[in-house]
């Protein structure tokens, strides 16, 4: 009995130090003055850059991969821009009800998708095949749109915010659970018990992401539903929006909403 006891002793000391390792070092932050309110980031391999929703402006700022302003005001005339998404060279943010498309050659909103019913949308994801999914926060619903159609896909996610499709998957961020919805809707709940604010994921590894509280916290969280707290900035009243991760130099950009600024960090 004892010898089973020191097995799983060790073998649970050796799991927590293994998930342990996991760090984030900041590697830089952008100016405050330039964007206003971020609430999301998203990271661009095709032009190796970022685009923020500077929701306070109603823009879209474009940074390069070292914090620096290369446009500070590549899209503007939006309203409460929130999460956005790339697909075929289109640019999709969401505006409170409905979705602004821009053409990322010409920087111009071409077009906007209403989705009947919206409370306030909120992140955006777009799959493989170019279906858009947005989330409602304030009814808890998530949206499917195909081309231009809106339909309601997804109800009772209590504070609905987040999006991470992979594959056939849609991870569903909600206020303090992270849920997998596969391609018949049926719900898997990977991990709760978060304090209430949860915002943004990413995923780092197969199975292995990172999620965002806005309040200022960065977890890391196993697809088991085992989780680390990588940061907490609330002290500093530093936020933790909606989060992009850069896989090839393993870089977790932060926007803060509160302070105006993007903070970029390495994922150790």
């Amino acid at each position: 009995m004892m010898k089973k006891l020191l097995l799983s002793g060790v073998l649970m000391f050796a799991g927590s130090a293994l998930f342990a390792q996991h760090s984030l070092e900041k590697i830089w932050e952008s100016d405050s003055v330039t964007i206003k309110s971020p609430e999301s980031v998203l990271y661009d391999s095709k032009s190796n850059s970022l685009y923020v929703s500077s929701m306070g402006s109603g823009t879209v700022v474009r940074l390069d991969l070292e914090g620096k302003v290369l446009k500070s005001d590549w899209v503007t005339g939006l309203k409460s821009n929130m999460g956005s998404g790339l697909f075929n060279d289109m640019f999709y943010t969401s505006e409170g009800s409905g979705v602004a498309v821009i053409d990322v050659t010409k920087a111009t909103v071409i077009k906007r998708i209403p989705v009947e019913g919206a409370g306030m949308l909120n992140d955006l994801a777009v799959d493989s095949k170019g279906i858009i999914y947005v989330s409602d926060t304030r009814a808890g619903k998530v949206y499917r749109i195909d081309g231009d159609k809106s339909s309601l896909y997804l109800e009772n996610m209590p504070g609905a915010n987040g999006l991470l499709t992979v594959g056939t998957d849609l991870y569903v961020v909600t206020s303090s659970a992270v849920q997998k919805v596969n391609a018949n809707k049926e719900v898997t709940k990977i991990a709760e018990g978060f304090e209430n604010g949860l915002d943004g994921i990413v995923m780092v590894a197969p199975n292995e992401f990172v999620i965002s509280n806005y309040r200022g916290l960065l977890y890391y969280l196993n697809a088991d539903g085992t989780k680390q707290l990588l940061l907490d900035s609330r002290s500093r009243r530093i936020m933790a929006n909606d989060i992009s991760y850069n896989s090839k130099t393993k870089t977790v950009y932060v926007p803060s909403f509160g302070t105006n600024r993007i903070i970029a960090y390495q994922l150790k």
